[in-house]
């Protein structure tokens, strides 16, 4: 099953680092939203859209190309953040219902946070994300892909 990532990273690059991580082990195409005119999604089987989160939601460019998206394909999210919420990664889902799609999940992790407050004591989450963050976006994407090989 052919994949790729659709993602914007601009804060402290969080998020890069994470899908470069998943990009390494698996053969994974990795598109920047900010950088990108277009996306061709046809030749995709499983569409992933990664983003850190601003005020709660996903970055602009992200979720732009996520509602171009055709029908019936298979996607997930992955977010990097500086305190996690259940919610994050919810806005990919409805685009994605929407779009009659099936979402697959979603998987967060913390990521180096200077926004605000947090700049004052030299930000948190300075670590974030680490090797074992990434191990586990690993699991999570074997979940989806043998979730979207059983559909």
């Amino acid at each position: 099953m052919k994949s790729m990532i659709v993602y914007a990273s601009h804060h402290h690059g969080n998020t890069e680092k994470l899908v470069k991580g998943l990009a390494e082990k698996y053969d994974i195409d990795l598109i920047d939203a900010e950088k990108a005119t277009e996306i061709n999604y046809d030749e995709y089987d499983i569409i992933g859209f990664a983003s850190g989160v601003d005020f709660g939601k996903f970055y602009a460019p992200v979720t732009d190309f996520a509602e171009k998206l055709p029908a019936e394909k298979n996607i997930y999210a992955i977010y990097t953040c500086g305190q996690d919420n259940a919610k994050y990664g919810g806005q990919i889902q409805e685009i994605s219902q929407k779009s009659n799609c099936k979402f697959l999940g979603k998987y967060g992790c913390k990521g180096y946070d200077t926004y605000g407050p947090w700049k004052i004591i030299g930000g948190i989450n300075k670590v974030h994300p680490n090797q074992d963050d990434i191990d586990k976006a690993c699991a999570f994407y074997e979940n989806i892909l043998k979730t979207a090989e059983n559909k």
